[in-house]
This record gives structure tokens, C-alpha cells and sequence, in this order.
């Protein structure tokens, strides 16, 4: 069963900078994705929205919102995902999601559909204030 525990997060002024980490445990072998998801202020669990993901491959997408401004990376083990946040704006505010899912169809910062179940970790809070 894959776990994903977040960190980093907080409160930073707009056109700050945030990072975030994502440790991941009991991976499969290939053929995944690891992405980060938004559920913005008053939106529910289920209207998060895609913003970054890359694959066991290193293939990566960017939501349009994002380009240029996030960069997600990840450790050589690949079990440490990370999400630099640069100039930061008020829409970014949220809790990002860490994701997991034997993935298919990458594209706009997420995935298309999945084989099995997504793991998701607990979520973290970044807060923009202008």
C-alpha cells in the first residue's frame, strides 16, 4: 500500500515562494504518477484540482494556471517528490494534495485516468496573503 506524507506549507506574502515534499513508501515498480492537487477555499475534497504531476518516467505537465511559476522535482531515489512555488499569488491558496495512482493520460497538471485505487496524502495548508 503506498503512503505519502507532506510537508512544508504555511503562510507567505504574494509574490513569495513555498516548497513543499512529499515522501512516498511502497511505490510499484513503474508505470505511476505523483502529482499535486489544490482544493481551494469552499471548494469540497472532491473538486481538488490538478496542478502538477510527474511520472516514474520524470515526464511531466503543468496546469496553464502554474507554467512557470511551480516546478516539481524529485530526490534520485525517487521517493521524494518536491513542488517549488514561486510568485506566489492569492489564488494559490489552498491545500495541496500529494497524489499517487498507476496513472494513464498525463496532461494539464494531472492525470486522465488510473488502474486500482489513488493514494492521497493529509494534506497542507498554504495561505497567500497580498
Amino acid at each position: 500500500q503506498v503512503q505519502l506524507v507532506q510537508h512544508g506549507g504555511g503562510s507567505v506574502q504574494a509574490g513569495g515562494s513555498v516548497r513543499l515534499s512529499c515522501v512516498a513508501s511502497g511505490l510499484p515498480t513503474s508505470k505511476y504518477c505523483l502529482g499535486w492537487y489544490l482544493q481551494a477555499p469552499g471548494k469540497e475534497r472532491d473538486e481538488r484540482e490538478g496542478v502538477v504531476t510527474i511520472n516514474s518516467e520524470g515526464i511531466t505537465t503543468y496546469s496553464d494556471s502554474v507554467k512557470g511559476r511551480f516546478t516539481i522535482s524529485e530526490d534520485n531515489s525517487k521517493t521524494t517528490v518536491f513542488l517549488q512555488m514561486e510568485n506566489l499569488k492569492s489564488e494559490d491558496t489552498g491545500t495541496y494534495y500529494c497524489a499517487e495512482a498507476q496513472c494513464f493520460g498525463m496532461r494539464g497538471g494531472t492525470w486522465s485516468g488510473y488502474y486500482g485505487l489513488q493514494y492521497w496524502g493529509e494534506g497542507t495548508l498554504v495561505n497567500i496573503s497580498s
